[in-house]
């Protein structure tokens, strides 16, 4: 069993694609549609043979009103935190994807961090996401409740009679 595990989470050939049916740009491509729109970016961190990416891909991202709010409220990002290509960060500095998720700290996939139009982050969070967490996440980022609360906050107010 755990030898059949660890086949799924490091098979060569595993998905490590953003999902099906998103419209997910390259880092470079997002920043500036972002800036241009004045809107939020979310970024994805994924990487080749991600078994938990996958899973989350297949668990949260298939049900339609993530598609529906993501592709609604934010310039879509994904980002292989193994990839030698290169992107330019908002300060004009140009570092490879793995650079870029070492400094995010993303260690471990998937990761998904959501930003401001100028670069600069909101929140982020790691490991196996449902549908309804990336929903939270979406009204307390687009809803801008982060200026004034922290996640933590926010849920237990959600859940008050």
């Amino acid at each position: 069993m755990a030898g059949g595990l660890a086949a799924l989470l490091f098979a060569p050939g595993a998905p490590a694609d953003p999902p099906e049916g998103y419209p997910f740009l390259s880092y470079d491509e997002g920043l500036s549609q972002a800036r241009a729109a004045k809107r939020r970016m979310f970024l994805y961190f994924g990487r080749y043979g991600c078994g938990w990416c996958d899973k989350t891909n297949q668990d949260a991202f298939s049900d339609p009103r993530v598609r529906e709010a993501y592709v609604a409220h934010y310039v879509l990002v994904y980002v292989d935190a193994e990839s030698g290509t290169r992107l330019t960060l908002p300060t004009g500095e140009r570092v490879t994807e793995m650079e870029f998720g070492a400094r995010h700290k993303a260690f471990a996939t998937p990761m998904f961090v959501w930003f401001e139009p100028d670069g600069k982050l909101i929140v982020k969070l790691s490991g196996i996401q449902t549908a309804r967490d990336f929903l939270d996440y979406d009204r307390f980022v687009y809803g801008g409740i982060y200026r004034n609360k922290d996640f933590r906050q926010f849920l237990s107010e959600q859940q008050q009679p």
